[in-house]
């Protein structure tokens, strides 16, 4: 079997990106029972997150291209033994961020044009690092964790997922235009071929 039959196999790609998302959900479930709540809860999140399609169409089959579910298990996975933290956490909100917007154009009536999309995702990166900070934030004052530790780094947060965010964006669409994966969306209308 060559990269693009793997890649655009509805069957095979359900089946790795359901053991991708296992390997996070376990990795979430351990890291709420050792007391890492936060991150655990966030882990979890992104299992919801991936889970959404397949639960509400009854589809086992309806989930992201598995290349984009195996970079946020690397990440949620590698933040504990390889990278460090911060790192971890800007590439899994960039990643989760692009999963939503994937979602919603693969799965929804939605129709996004691929700079649109690159965009969205950034802007949905954003959105979705304020709501980490804000969780940060409460987990601090309320679990006695030290996550923020001075406004100038929270600051360099939002500015380095931003840009991860963007980096992310523009490889998935380089991927969707080489590969056309499965659950890929093929929009001809609004521009979407343009770049």
């Amino acid at each position: 079997m060559t990269l693009a039959e793997l890649i655009r196999d509805e069957r095979i790609n359900a089946i790795i990106g359901w053991l991708l998302v296992s390997i996070v959900a376990l990795g979430g479930l351990e890291n709420v029972f050792t007391g890492i709540l936060l991150w655990g809860g966030f882990e979890l999140l992104i299992v919801v997150a991936v889970a959404a399609p397949a639960l509400t169409t009854g589809d086992w089959t309806a989930v992201v291209s598995w290349p984009l579910l195996a970079v946020v298990a690397f990440a949620a996975v590698a933040g504990a033994a390889v990278f460090p933290f911060e790192t971890s956490v800007y590439i899994t909100v960039a990643t989760l961020a692009l999963i939503v917007v994937v979602e919603l154009e693969a799965f929804t009536a939605v129709e996004l044009s691929r700079r649109f999309s690159v965009g969205f995702a950034v802007l949905t990166t954003m959105a979705l690092q304020a709501l980490w900070t804000v969780a940060q934030f409460y987990a601090d004052r309320w679990l006695g964790t030290e996550y923020l530790r001075s406004q100038t780094e929270l600051q360099w947060d939002f500015v380095v997922v931003t840009v991860v965010g963007l980096a992310l964006g523009g490889i998935f669409q380089w991927y969707v235009v080489r590969f056309q994966p499965a659950g890929a969306v093929d929009r001809a209308a609004n521009g979407a071929d343009s770049l």
